[in-house]
């Protein structure tokens, strides 16, 4: 319990601390407000005890449906190490697309992103609720255009980023998530990019989800609710930071199965 508590108050003093800065940083900033939908599809489908694959797919709209944001394949291999910790590694693919009144892309293209990634998640339990650290490495190749005629990236610049996030559920019947029970969650992450490309974005995003989820069996699960996203942009306009304020709304599915029969 020591090391929870530990943990959750440095969570803590960073949000406090990124609040501060940007309360501090209000007049040199641009903003660009945007309502956004995320339908998440994820599958993690057990080989044995120890390793399973993992699929995703993220369909990220801008105008909660209506066009696109982002369009997000993952997959990767899962290793359990034991109850509490698991680990994965794997390749990401990403279409971002022109959306919002100020684009990623500086000549508002689409452009193609691919990642690898190592990541630890770090599960716990405190009472009813149920506690989650994950920790995500991110090596990041993505694409850009050298002059605004082209209609296709010639060119692809690499940087790293970190992600930390935080998870907490809790069963809304009974004292835990079994089958046919309700529950809440809420999580927040935050992005850090890191090494020597990286421009304005040290500070790369941060998301903050409240949701209502519920369990039918252990193979399959639905949640939803609401979502923040802050992203800042990695390059400045007419001489100013830019970041996105993104809300709307995310849906998943998550389907867990064993691709053979399951052990005893």
């Amino acid at each position: 319990m020591p090391v929870i508590k530990s943990s959750k108050n440095i969570y803590l003093l960073g949000i406090l601390a990124f609040s501060w800065m940007f309360s501090h940083s209000q007049n040199t900033r641009i903003t660009d407000k945007n309502s956004i939908g995320w339908y998440a599809y994820t599958g993690t489908f057990n080989l044995n005890k120890k390793w399973s694959i993992h699929t995703e797919y993220q369909w990220r709209r801008d105008n909660i449906i209506t066009n696109w944001q982002q369009s997000l394949l993952r997959t990767g291999i899962n290793y359990k190490v034991n109850q509490k910790l698991s680990l994965r590694a794997g390749y990401a693919w990403i279409e971002t697309f022109n959306y919002g009144d100020i684009p990623i892309n500086r000549f508002g293209k689409q452009f193609t992103e691919h990642r690898a990634y190592q990541m630890a998640t770090v599960s716990d339990k405190m009472g009813i609720v149920d506690l989650s650290h994950r920790f995500m490495l991110e090596q990041r190749w993505i694409g850009r255009y050298t002059n605004a005629s082209l209609p296709k990236e010639d060119e692809y610049f690499f940087v790293n980023r970190l992600r930390y996030m935080y998870r907490m559920q809790i069963p809304l019947k009974g004292k835990t998530i079994a089958d046919k029970t309700p529950y809440a969650a809420i999580y927040d992450e935050i992005f850090v990019g890191f090494g020597k490309n990286v421009n304005e974005n040290v500070f790369d995003q941060n998301r903050l989800g409240v949701l209502l989820g519920y369990r039918f069996s252990s193979k399959v699960r639905i949640e939803g609710g609401f979502l923040s996203q802050i992203v800042q942009l990695p390059r400045e306009v007419t001489g100013r930071n830019v970041f996105q304020y993104n809300t709307g709304v995310i849906l998943s599915t998550i389907i867990n199965a064993y691709l053979f029969k399951k052990a005893e």
